[in-house]
């Protein structure tokens, strides 16, 4: 929770911030999202991590893109145990929570020989968008995760922006361990969507993204629909 002090100039902001989610000023962003997802679209790796570099100041490349097991090790220590109990209580009541949402094949044997049923196949790969910064937030790791998970999703990848050291957050690190992410990848904004829509020689194409970010990240999301399947806002998640 985040407690803001009203003043003229955080009024001022605070309006400012709710106008950018206003649909009669996404023009000026869409023009520099689009730009962005065809350099990736057609650049692959060499403009993600220039867009890395530019936008996160972090050096990453294909060497380091991937979180290894030796920095998640390095967020554990990092993390306050306390936290990291209430991650896994919080794990548990979500799981819990989905497990109920889960559909099921079923098929019913007519006695004219027709057979009626229903399939149901959870999707080969999704793609988790996590924020970070100020926005670095757990919940945003298990609420995108743990239905993938209940639904048996085979691999789910996360990305997320790193620092200028090239290190990502380790609360975030924490949750994607505990929930069950396949794969932590190096990248965030808009770049990170059309990677995860597209497929680079680094990070692979998804089947369907969720996860919450910036208006970049949603105009982008908007733009990929098709590509793959999307979810625009974290309510509850179908992953089958």
């Amino acid at each position: 929770m985040r407690i803001v002090e009203l003043t003229d100039e955080s009024k001022n902001n605070i309006l400012e911030n709710l106008l950018k989610r206003s649909p009669n000023s996404y023009g000026k962003f869409e023009s520099a999202v689009a730009e962005i997802l065809l350099n990736i679209k057609t650049n692959g790796d060499e403009a993600l991590f220039e867009y890395t570099k530019n936008f996160d100041k972090a050096d990453i490349n294909a060497d380091n893109i991937v979180v290894t097991e030796a920095e998640i090790e390095e967020a554990y220590s990092l993390v306050d145990p306390e936290l990291i109990e209430v991650i896994r209580k919080a794990i548990v009541n979500i799981r819990s929570f989905h497990e109920k949402q889960k559909q099921y094949s079923w098929f019913d044997s007519k006695p004219d020989g027709t057979i009626l049923g229903q399939k149901v196949t959870a999707l080969a790969r999704v793609g988790v968008y996590v924020p970070g910064g100020k926005a670095a937030y757990p919940s945003s790791v298990l609420m995108n995760v743990l239905p993938a998970k209940v639904a048996g999703v085979e691999q789910i990848i996360m990305c997320t922006p790193p620092d200028k050291q090239g290190k990502v957050y380790p609360t975030t690190l924490v949750a994607a361990k505990e929930a069950g992410v396949d794969v932590i990848y190096k990248a965030g904004g808009a770049q990170a969507v059309a990677a995860m829509a597209y497929g680079t020689k680094s990070i692979p194409k998804v089947d369907k993204i969720c996860g919450p970010g910036n208006i970049y990240v949603a105009l982008a999301k908007k733009a990929v629909f098709g590509y793959v399947a999307l979810i625009l806002l974290l309510v509850l998640v179908r992953f089958l």
